[in-house]
């Protein structure tokens, strides 16, 4: 199978996709419900790429996403949801108009040199515990999903796919071609979260404990 093809690509200011992660889209532009439906009689199949908005272009490397489902909208909109599938490497681009259309090549991970299971454990924990802190300060109801993947190489990027609100973070988690070194990374932001949410935690059980009157 080559690892070269044509895709359309969907540029989106500050969203990155990873492999086996949803994303559900609102089409309305033209150029993209012709997109849109230009894929539907294929392979269901176009490339996402996070919209660069220092450099005003959308990044090199992206996430093929498939449709997996869709609404047509009275107005000729679109709801569609997609899942990510292949990370590409954009090679140039074939067209631009009505909509782009690039040469990719698949990037895959390289094949790991040790065990990743502790280090996905580790990241697993620090997950954990930021969740148990978030829940703790907000005093709201939060847990990790019954579901998630538990391979390491899917587990990370189901972790990178969660830090939203850090699109270029996600970007430099989702180029990188090594799981542990993926893995190290979010090991790194989750310790430096955790941190963080301890010493909020901690003043704000201060400031309880001298709002609650003496007894």
């Amino acid at each position: 199978m080559s690892s070269l093809r044509e895709l359309p690509v969907f540029p989106l200011p500050e969203v990155v996709l990873f492999p086996g992660c949803p994303l559900p889209l609102h089409i309305f532009e033209y150029r993209y419900r012709m997109m849109m439906a230009s894929i539907l009689e294929t392979d269901k199949r176009f490339g996402v790429l996070m919209w660069n908005p220092q450099e005003g272009r959308p990044v090199t490397v992206g996430c093929c996403a498939e449709v997996l489902r869709y609404e047509r909208l009275p107005d000729d909109r679109m709801l569609i949801l997609t899942l990510g599938q292949q990370r590409f490497q954009v090679l140039k681009y074939l067209r631009e108009k009505p909509f782009r259309v690039a040469l990719v090549e698949w990037i895959e991970d390289q094949p790991p040199t040790e065990d990743l299971q502790p280090l996905a454990d580790e990241v697993r924990q620090l997950l954990y515990d930021v969740v148990q802190l978030s829940a703790k300060l907000t005093d709201q109801d939060v847990s990790l999903p019954e579901r998630y993947p538990t391979l390491p190489r899917e587990f990370s990027y189901w972790v990178a796919s969660n830090f939203q609100g850090a699109p270029l973070e996600q970007q430099a988690l989702l180029e990188m071609q090594d799981t542990a070194s993926r893995l190290r990374r979010e090991s790194e932001i989750l310790a430096s979260t955790r941190s963080h949410l301890a010493a909020r935690t901690a003043l704000k059980d201060v400031f309880k404990d001298k709002m609650e009157p003496n007894l």
